[in-house]
């Protein structure tokens, strides 16, 4: 696949125990990601963060250790691909009944290849 020039990344702030399906949503995100074509999806694991309501800090310091740390899913793309695949994980995020947030910004892709074979 091909990728290069203007494009967007669609950032999605999730819960680590989210859950569509008794499966991870993060996961279930990435897995729908991979199977529309896209060309890649990253999740990341924050080590503090609290969402919309405000009421917990979920952090990971030892003493206050939480079980929903913050979830980020970035996921770089053509516009018309990120526009695609908008509703359809707002759909998902909304059968799992949890709370999150998407943002959408521009990105210029400067590279995107495949590495070297690792044998």
């Amino acid at each position: 696949m091909k990728l290069s020039g203007d494009g967007n990344m669609l950032r999605i702030f999730l819960g680590e125990l989210d859950k569509l399906d008794h499966k991870p949503l993060y996961e279930a995100i990435v897995l729908k990601v991979r199977e529309m074509g896209l060309a890649g999806a990253t999740v990341l694991r924050g080590i503090q963060g609290f969402g919309a309501d405000s009421r917990i800090v979920h952090t990971a310091k030892i003493l206050r250790l939480s079980e929903d740390l913050p979830i980020v899913i970035e996921i770089v793309e053509s516009e018309d691909n990120i526009r695609k695949l908008v509703p359809v994980i707002d759909e998902m995020i909304g059968s799992a009944g949890c709370g999150a947030m998407m943002t959408i910004e521009k990105a210029e892709i400067i590279r995107y290849t495949p590495g070297e074979s690792k044998k």
